[in-house]
Parts: C-alpha cells; structure tokens; sequence
C-alpha cells in the first residue's frame, strides 16, 4: 500500500465530479453530469455562502444528489428524496484537494493494525503530486475555499448577513468583530463590534464601525488599487520584483554559498561522529571527552539542519511571491470593471481587514482601517488621488 500510494495513483476510487478512465482505471477523468455541480458548489462558498446554504440551493434547484446520480445511471430507483443535499456532503466536496487536479493518498492512518479508528494525517505527512488529472477547479480558489471556510461566519437573528463578516478583525485584541443587526431596521445600522467589548463589560474597547462605511472604504480601495496596476501592468510587476531583487540581491549568492557549506559540514560532521566514537571504542578517548564532544557536534547537526530548512523555505517563498503576482493579474482580467461590492468580490479580493479603534483627538472621529489583499498583502502601492485610503494598505474615513 505504501509503494502503491507514493507511486503516484490514486488509492481509492473516484469522487463525486470525476470517474475512472475506461482507457485506464488508475486515471480520473472529468464527470460531465457532475464536475459542474463540484465547481458551482465552489463557486457558491466563495460568493459567501456556508454549506448548509449551499445544500439548501442545490436542493432547491432540483440537483441530483450524489446517490441519486448514481442510482439514475444503473437504472435502480431514485432515493425518496433525490435533490435532499445534506451538509455533510457539501464540507466533503469543499475539503476534498483531488479536485484540483492532484493525488493525495495517505491522508489519515492507525496507531496500529488492530485499532480501526483511522487520525487525519498533517499535510506534511500525506503524499501529494499536482497535475496528475484535469483539475476542476483552480488551486488558488480551493486554498481561498478552505481560508474562507475557518473563518466561519456567527449568525445573526436579523435577516441580512455582514458582507464582511469573518474577515473583520480588532487591532488591539486580535478577536473577531461580530456583525450586529436588526430586522426591525434599514441597513444603516448594521455594525461591526469588538467580540471582547461585551456591552462595555469586556476586555476590548468596541473598535464600532458601519458596515456602509466600511463598504465604502472597501470599494474604493479595490478600485484605486486595480486602476493603479491596471495603467501599468508591466511596471507594477517591475516594482513588485524590483522590491523583492533589492534585498535578495544582496545576499543570494552568499545563501547559495551558506547552503552548500551547511550540506558540507553536515555530512562532515556524521564522518566526525564516527570517528571519535571508534578512537573512544579503541580506548584513544576517554568515555567523558567522547560524550562532551558528541554533544557538541549534534548541537551542530541541529544549527545546521534549521539553516538548512530555513534557505530551502525562502527559495520557496520567492517562487510563491512571482505565484501571487500572476493569480493577482488573472483576478484583475477578471473585474475590468467594480460598479459595486458583491460577496464574491470580497472573498476573492480581500483576506483580512483590520479595525483600530476611532480616534477623536482632532475633535472629529476618524478610524483607521488596514485592508489586506488576497496574494498582495505586502505591495507597496502608492497614494492615488484623494486621501480615503491615506496610506499604503490603509484608509481613514469618518464614520460620524
């Protein structure tokens, strides 16, 4: 099982949304009846719904269920209920990595053969090689799925859901600010508040500010930011690099260098270990000399071993950054123009925004709100015409 699953074919059978290549059975290939159903149920968590939700629109549409599906293509019987999509099979879909185009085996295992109970696997420890059938949908939209779906949203007894609820956090605490409503109300009230404020009896002060507001500031920032690459697609990727050569440029030769010269020294030092272990063994060290130097040649090995796994990462950093510039550019091609905020547009757009408490030492309640994007939360982008986004990533706005 262990050849099997590092050799690159997929362990168990096929998923809802691919089936077996009737060419070759270790090979997935697109299902045509059910891959669009996989990328709808994608789409529709991105565009701000939870999988209860969802299971309730698919249902609602009449889709078949994965069972009833199957069922109606061996000619048996539908289920009583064939388009009752339940929540379970929703977070299946979601959590399922095959649909982006990869194998991934090994993701659970027993402490022992005679234990049933199976332990999900950490991603490290799992077997996964990209590319090995048509993807259903984008890597990129299933990592942002998966962040979405940590940042589950809080209900509220109103009828409308917060735009930006789950990914508004406090800048002094760090808590989530919950979305608060009324049905009773327009959506002029509708807020945001600390978790940790609780009515003035928590640990936080409210960090309180107006969803409207908090929509303007948002729109417009996407707006200034994507007109600003927009005019200079080839000079915003230069600046981007550029930003990036100024400081790796200095030290990537000498990384390189550093890298070798740790991979030396560790298989060095196993020579070494050897070698005085045989002398203390033939009596030509003593037993206390051996111990203190083994000691230090595995403090060593253990220096050398996190420089090593800390260069190696910063390689891979860096191919992740140019990663970022390109999914950034294809999500630009995508929203040529934004005439108005949507769910969709702030999932795909946004990854955090950060609230700081009002300030109203001027005489006038002003707020400073930090936006981070998705792939581009450490670019520079310059001030762009008037000043509701005053800095780099962030804005000031009345909201009084």
């Amino acid at each position: 099982m262990k050849a099997r699953g590092t050799s690159g074919k997929h362990m168990g059978k096929p998923p809802y949304g691919y089936r077996s290549d009737p060419q070759d059975k270790d090979h997935w290939i697109l299902d045509e009846d059910a891959a669009p159903v996989v990328k709808r149920i994608y789409d529709l968590s991105v565009a701000g719904n939870g999988p209860s939700q969802i299971a309730r629109i698919l249902e609602q549409d009449e889709v078949l269920t994965t069972k009833a599906l199957y069922a109606q293509r061996k000619g048996k019987p539908l289920p009583e209920r064939p388009y009752h999509w339940v929540e379970q099979s929703v977070v299946g879909i979601l959590e399922r990595m095959e649909y982006t185009g990869c194998v991934c085996n090994f993701k659970t295992y027993s402490k022992s053969y005679k234990l049933k109970k199976r332990i999900p696997n950490t991603p490290e420890d799992m077997f996964i090689l990209p590319d090995t059938q048509e993807a259903i949908v984008p890597k990129e939209q299933w990592d942002r799925v998966q962040e979405l779906r940590q940042h589950k949203r809080r209900p509220v007894k109103g009828e409308r859901q917060g735009m930006f609820a789950g990914l508004v956090v406090c800048a002094d605490c760090g808590s989530k600010l919950h979305f608060a409503t009324c049905k009773n109300f327009d959506g002029k009230q509708d807020h945001y508040v600390c978790a940790k404020y609780k009515s003035g009896r928590g640990t936080c002060s409210a960090h309180y500010i107006r969803e409207d507001v908090l929509r303007d500031v948002v729109l417009e920032r996407i707006r200034a930011v994507t007109e600003y690459i927009r005019t200079d697609v080839e000079g915003f990727q230069e600046d981007w690099l550029m930003c990036r050569r100024e400081e790796q440029e200095k030290s990537i030769r000498e990384d390189k260098r550093r890298l070798e010269k740790a991979k030396k020294r560790l298989a060095d030092i196993d020579k070494l270990i050897t070698r005085i272990y045989e002398d203390m063994v033939l009596g030509n060290l003593s037993q206390e000399r051996y111990q203190k130097m083994l000691e230090g040649y595995e403090a060593e090995q253990a220096s050398l071993n996190n420089e090593i796994i800390g260069l190696d990462d910063w390689v891979a950093t860096r191919e992740e950054m140019e990663d970022n510039v390109d999914q950034f550019l294809a999500l630009l091609e995508r929203y040529v123009d934004i005439p108005e905020l949507t769910q969709t547009i702030v999932n795909e757009f946004i990854k955090q925004i950060i609230v700081y408490a009002p300030d109203k030492s001027s005489g006038k309640r002003t707020q400073k709100v930090k936006i981070v994007f998705n792939f581009l939360e450490e670019v520079e982008v310059p001030e762009i015409s008037e000043p509701v986004i005053t800095q780099t990533t962030y804005g000031r706005r009345k909201t009084a």
